[in-house]
């Protein structure tokens, strides 16, 4: 218990905090706590990168209580170090982001007889790879992230050009046609940007035509399903929500708009957010949630909630929909008070947890930082200060940050993805840290939270 409690304590007093439960849950907070608070979010990320370093170098993720090593894959593909550069570079830990570009650049390789998931590799790898880039000007960098490019065309080559789910980074085998909204549909962001480092529109066609694809398989409602064979075209499960396996073609088909103004992808969003405010918003006792429809009918079929579904407020605030957004992130604070963080999911009607676990998620925090950019209010931050509070005190372990096997008793999981660094820190700094810090009105993050900058007389209008 004592590694447990001990840095949720001195976390507080660090802050001047008596009762740590009841002073987490202020109404706002000042301009100098704020700085104090992103100066421990950087702290706790130099804790988390130490003990990467000290027990899993060079290799995909830490695991946190054994302090031992995970890999994806046989080889590693320096999954950490690639999702956690920009967030370093982004804090100003020189030599943190300097050691992980030089292992990166030293030692990551593509050529690889091995069959990857294409949509992982995409969001974290290639995403990271690109955004670094950006930050860094490191040749080095783009050519890792071009190689791998092309290593994952053949993904493409479906009947439909919605992409297979695996790919032989070294042979370009494919398989998996069953596949589902965001990994058909959550490619764009990063193949575009490619594409535009690159000058090759290869890159931007392919992702194109396969987001494309998904959004004329919708229904009438503009709804998707959760599941789709990718050669045949058509749908194997008709379950449509904004949970995990959906959640990012909504996402790509504003943000493709946003960064690289392509009004077909605001075309595609302007027909696609009615139908899910519509038929998946959901009022209960006055509050806003999001469950699950039957796609061709609209009718209700689970009131589930969760982790994953939380990002929403911050689309739902980036597309100009600033009520709902604030309805439902009143929702997400709710979700995450019931036991003191959130849970994987859980039935909104009855308030009863269904998947009990916390993987570190940073969807909720993602939300609070959209929500404090577009309204400027204080209770957003105070809110991400309560989550960071919880946060630090269930998960700090002495090595890195643990997942929670179940958030009602605070079990916890030998786990440490590398998106705590991409998204989860990110999202903690960017809330406390000057609005200076990132030039938000020209970055669009991609669903790993690696963000992009405009490429200014780049634009596409196709």
């Amino acid at each position: 218990m004592r590694i447990k409690l001990l840095p949720g304590i001195l976390l507080a007093a660090a802050l001047g905090i008596s009762n740590l439960s009841q002073a987490a849950k202020q109404d706002s907070i000042s301009e100098k706590e704020a700085a104090h608070l992103a100066l421990q979010v950087k702290k706790e990320t130099q804790h988390a990168w130490q003990s990467y370093k000290r027990y899993a170098w060079g290799h995909d993720a830490l695991k946190p209580l054994s302090k031992s090593a995970h890999d994806w894959y046989p080889q590693s593909l320096l999954m950490t170090p690639v999702d956690a550069l920009d967030t370093l570079l982004i804090m100003g830990l020189k030599k943190e982001a300097d050691e992980a570009r030089e292992l990166i650049a030293s030692k990551l390789s593509f050529d690889q007889d091995m069959e990857v998931q294409n949509f992982e590799i995409t969001i974290r790898l290639l995403g990271g790879l690109l955004s670094a880039y950006q930050m860094t000007e490191d040749p080095r960098l783009l050519n890792l992230a071009t190689d791998l490019g092309q290593r994952l065309l053949p993904v493409f080559a479906s009947p439909t050009g919605m992409p297979y789910t695996h790919v032989n980074l070294r042979t370009g085998k494919v398989r998996g046609k069953i596949s589902n909204p965001a990994e058909t549909g959550t490619l764009l962001l990063e193949f575009g940007m490619l594409s535009k480092l690159t000058g090759n529109p290869v890159f931007y066609d392919k992702a194109k035509r396969a987001l494309v694809a998904t959004y004329e398989l919708r229904s009438k409602l503009g709804l998707v399903g959760s599941a789709i064979d990718v050669e045949a075209g058509v749908w194997v499960n008709k379950d449509a929500h904004i949970g995990g396996g959906i959640d990012s073609y909504y996402e790509y088909l504003y943000k493709c708009w946003k960064l690289f103004g392509d009004q077909d992808c605001k075309t595609m969003w302007d027909n696609s957010i009615p139908g899910v405010n519509q038929y998946l918003g959901d009022e209960v006792r006055g509050e806003l949630w999001y469950g699950h429809a039957d796609m061709e009918t609209g009718s209700r079929k689970a009131s589930q909630y969760g982790a994953l579904d939380a990002f929403m407020p911050a689309l739902l605030a980036l597309g100009g929909d600033m009520d709902r957004a604030k309805r439902l992130q009143d929702s997400n604070l709710k979700m995450w008070r019931l036991h003191g963080i959130e849970p994987e999911a859980l039935n909104y009607q009855t308030m009863q947890v269904t998947s009990p676990e916390y993987a570190l998620r940073p969807e909720i925090v993602e939300s609070a930082y959209y929500l404090y950019h577009y309204t400027g209010d204080s209770k957003y931050r105070a809110m991400g200060k309560e989550f960071f509070l919880d946060f630090v005190k269930c998960c700090r372990s002495e090595a890195g940050f643990t997942a929670l096997k179940d958030v009602r008793n605070s079990s916890r999981e030998d786990s440490m993805e590398s998106f705590v660094f991409a998204e989860t820190f990110k999202y903690f700094y960017l809330l406390f840290a000057p609005k200076k810090t990132i030039n938000f009105d020209v970055v669009t993050f991609n669903t790993e939270a690696h963000p992009f900058k405009q490429i200014e007389n780049n634009k596409t209008n196709k």
